[in-house]
């Protein structure tokens, strides 16, 4: 069954050595902070840190005394990243059943849990073998590591080889107003016509990093439409994604506990019909087709 997932999740890729660098308390104080506005998943994957962010969230969530069954995990397996931590010459990917099961299990002893929620392949290579691959996922499955199974950044055709042998509960994937082109390239609709559910990274895409005439065009509308919804720009943006009929679970990656609470906001922000397709239209920089 596929597991419940909170509306918006977070993202802990930033909250180890690359970007934060939490202690224990500080990750305590984050997932708390999620907890209080009903944040309750927790988005990982074995590279984040170098290999050492779930080992360090680990460590503080066997420190802070949260039930187990009150939050979701979720973590990512399959690349194989240069680091201190790993001897390999290239980075690459590796989805050999016997590389799946050892990096969910790895997995399970850094976060000091017995199981996931959700194991994503963390995106996909030209060498899969889907036997394989769904050799390793029943196996866990039956053992009770992982509850469901998902891909990450798998386009329509590449979910579609991994589906004749496997149920695809989720695809974690790019979506933002400044990155829309899964609403136009059928990764949207795909997983809608499947019962795919869909996540996606980096949900304010670049309005906040990056100076350029689509950012500048959204900028002028957000702020105009902060004024008329009197909420902060960061929620306009979610809501822009949660209003999408596929349901969008969007992976938040702040840490910031304002922008927390922004972004949980647009759960109960809905936004006009127009306004909706303004900040299409200003992405895009021309009148929708």
């Amino acid at each position: 069954m596929k597991p419940k997932l909170s509306r918006i999740i977070a993202g802990t890729m930033t909250w180890g050595s690359w970007g934060k660098n939490l202690d224990s308390k500080g990750m305590v104080s984050m997932m708390e902070t999620c907890l209080n506005e009903q944040i309750t998943t927790f988005d990982h994957a074995d590279i984040y840190g170098g290999h050492t962010t779930e080992e360090d969230f680990g460590r503080a969530f066997g420190q802070s005394g949260i039930e187990r069954n009150t939050i979701q995990l979720i973590s990512k397996c399959g690349i194989k990243y240069l680091s201190e931590k790993r001897d390999y010459n290239i980075k690459h990917y590796d989805y050999s059943a016997e590389y799946i099961i050892w990096s969910v299990e790895n997995s399970l002893k850094n976060l000091q849990t017995d199981y996931l929620d959700v194991v994503l392949l963390h995106r996909p290579s030209p060498l899969m073998h889907t036997e394989e691959i769904a050799e390793a996922i029943d196996k866990l499955k039956h053992q009770g590591k992982i509850r469901s199974f998902g891909l990450s950044n798998f386009t329509p055709s590449q979910t579609q080889l991994i589906q004749r042998e496997i149920a695809v509960d989720f695809n974690q994937i790019q979506f933002s107003a400044t990155h829309h082109e899964p609403m136009t390239d059928g990764s949207l609709d795909f997983m809608q016509l499947n019962g795919i559910t869909p996540m996606c990274w980096n949900p304010l895409g670049t309005i906040f990093r990056e100076k350029n005439d689509q950012t500048e065009r959204l900028n002028v509308l957000l702020n105009n439409l902060s004024s008329k919804y009197q909420v902060a720009t960061d929620t306009i943006l979610l809501a822009w994604i949660v209003q999408h009929p596929s349901g969008i679970l969007p992976v938040i990656g702040t840490t910031s506990p304002q922008r927390i609470k922004n972004a949980t906001q647009a759960l109960t922000l809905k936004l006009d019909l127009e306004d909706w397709f303004k900040i299409w239209t200003e992405s895009m920089g021309t009148k929708v087709p």
